[in-house]
């Protein structure tokens, strides 16, 4: 990593990925307030064609699961590609939005929150990645699921010193539902790789250390796609 700190050593999140495994079905459970999702009936009918044309996109996720290997081994690609440009949450200013608003951009759309360990001890990691990375042309989109106010998420990411990450919310946990609805999410953290036109090309359930090396190439290499 080019600041030369280590959040996570390789041991510590091959251990901290088995025990989020273990533990997703409690975790589930615990985040879950109904499987209906975010997207009204109407939306989730107008993302059909999206999602057609995202599933022409196989090739491209199976060649970047080359690159996931090392530290991202857990990423798998889409099977098949899907839309997510209608996925909702609010943005650093508290409006809503949509995955579809940050168009142009290749994402690593992350979900987490402070009560979820694994997710605490990856904030630094994506934070290093958003400030290595982050541009024009790539975000890390970090979402935090906390319910009630904004104080407690705000309150941890000052403590920990993350300054680079935008503070991305969704307080009623309606992101999670969706992406359970989905199959994509099983527990936290799970992070999500959209490509520029809201097409998912992988998921991950599990911490990662995304500041890494392997994490760098296989960004690099979906942005470039």
């Amino acid at each position: 990593m080019s600041d030369g700190r280590k959040f996570l050593t390789a041991p510590r999140i091959v251990l901290i990925a088995a025990l989020a495994g273990a533990l997703a079905g409690a975790v589930a459970v615990y985040v879950t307030g109904g499987l209906d999702g975010n997207n009204p009936p109407a939306v989730a009918d107008a993302s059909a064609e999206a999602d057609r044309a995202c599933a022409a996109k196989a090739d491209r996720a199976d060649g970047l699961s080359a690159l996931a290997v090392g530290d991202v081994a857990a990423m798998l690609p889409a099977d098949p590609p899907r839309s997510l440009a209608g996925l909702s949450f609010d943005d650093p200013e508290g409006k809503p939005m949509t995955v579809a608003g940050l168009a142009g951009k290749t994402l690593l759309v992350n979900l987490w929150a402070t009560w979820c360990a694994p997710c605490r001890a990856e904030m630094p990691a994506l934070d290093a990645l958003q400030r290595q990375m982050g541009n024009d042309a790539f975000e890390v989109v970090a979402i935090n699921i906390d319910t009630g106010d904004d104080s407690k998420p705000k309150a941890f990411l000052l403590e920990i010193g993350v300054k680079t990450l935008g503070f991305y919310r969704d307080a009623t946990m309606g992101v999670f539902n969706d992406l359970k609805r989905r199959s994509l999410a099983l527990g936290l953290p799970v992070t999500l790789l959209v490509d520029a036109e809201g097409c998912l090309l992988a998921s991950m359930n599990g911490p990662a250390e995304w500041a890494g090396k392997d994490a760098r190439k296989l960004i690099e290499a979906a942005i470039s796609d």
